[in-house]
């Protein structure tokens, strides 16, 4: 007898990833409350614009992740997140340092493409 565990597996990855994301965003929260804003800005946007970016692909959209509210759509600013932490903060940096983001970035886009399995609330009906 052979059980198919892929929506419990996607339930892990889907909890388990964006958990981990949270302990990175959570603590940008308050530079969010603080005179000036002080952020980096990759993206040429502006400080306060860029961390408000940061915090909705760090925050936001891993918290609907994990709830399993419009997992893939949510996926999407994750992924970008950590493509630009890779590919454009992290540019010139050795690659230990910016595999953790890599990390990231491919797990949000698997959750992308795989979307969120039976256990999540974009099932529910």
């Amino acid at each position: 007898m052979t059980k198919n565990f892929t929506d419990l597996a996607l339930a892990i990855l889907r909890i388990s990833i964006s958990g981990l994301m949270l302990v990175h965003g959570i603590p940008k929260i308050e530079r969010l409350f603080s005179s000036p804003i002080e952020f980096g800005d990759p993206i040429g946007v502006g400080p306060t614009l860029s961390l408000i970016l940061a915090l909705i692909g760090e925050v936001v959209a891993p918290i609907l992740i994990i709830i399993g509210f419009k997992t893939k759509l949510a996926a999407i600013p994750s992924a970008i997140t950590m493509f630009v932490a890779a590919f454009i903060v992290h540019i010139d940096d050795d690659f230990g340092t910016k595999e953790k983001a890599l990390l990231y970035l491919v797990c949000f886009v698997v959750i992308f493409l795989a979307g969120p399995g039976k256990y999540a609330i974009d099932n529910k009906k």
